[in-house]
């Protein structure tokens, strides 16, 4: 669950889908998607496990700078709003995908329906970016080849999302 922040889950996807097109290593597809999509979801549910558990507790310090009581406020409003939505999008977005099931959980978000939305995240991004690699590895011969040219580009793709984030937060600031 917290290793999702150093490790590139989306480029380890792109590299095992086109690994499996290559048979050059012993992985089916289907395996893969098996237990990336197990390993996600089950990453999420711990992850919103221990938001509702100790959530609550680590926002409630007044003087916390992180953790201020307002921020968890404004977590429950959105999660209100945008929560089953915000649950699938986020899977896609490196960091975002480590922190918003803890946010649920501390925020309340219904178990049961952060379950289903989590699941569906799981099954779109762990089926479907092996899948497209997979696709390309088999259509494109010996791209296996170029697998650290394209683990670099989704690295920095993956990150476009947070750094226009980080700009508009500093834009605003």
């Amino acid at each position: 669950m917290l290793l999702g922040l150093i490790l590139p889950g989306d480029s380890l996807l792109i590299v095992a889908g086109v690994m499996a097109a290559s048979n050059k290593a012993s992985l089916s597809l289907g395996g893969v998607i098996g237990a990336v999509v197990a390993g996600a979801l089950l990453g999420s549910l711990v992850g919103h496990l221990i938001g509702r558990r100790y959530g609550p507790a680590v926002f409630s310090r007044e003087q916390s700078r992180f953790f201020k009581p307002e921020y968890l406020a404004q977590a429950q409003s959105f999660f209100g709003r945008s929560g089953p939505l915000a649950v699938i999008v986020a899977r896609f977005v490196p960091f975002v995908r480590t922190i918003v099931p803890t946010l649920a959980g501390a925020s309340g978000m219904n178990g049961g329906l952060f379950a289903l939305y989590s699941l569906i995240g799981a099954v779109l991004w762990g089926a479907g970016l092996p899948a497209l690699a997979y696709a390309s590895g088999q259509r494109i011969p010996n791209l296996d080849r170029y697998i650290l040219l394209i683990v670099g580009a989704v690295m920095v793709v993956s990150f476009i999302p947070v750094l226009l984030k980080v700009r508009q937060s500093r834009r605003a600031a």
